[in-house]
């Protein structure tokens, strides 16, 4: 599982994702939203 930060606002798997907010979702989906720019990756602190 991966943090991100969203660009925008979507749906995944029944739940609504803000954009400017953290959420953890899996690795694969993660890397293809990141090089879509749809997301950023979060760096765990």
């Amino acid at each position: 599982m991966v943090k991100i930060k969203m660009n925008i606002q979507t749906a995944y798997r029944g739940e609504l994702l803000r954009a400017g907010k953290v959420y953890e979702i899996e690795e694969t989906t993660a890397k293809r939203w990141i090089a879509s720019k749809i997301a950023e990756q979060v760096e765990e602190e």
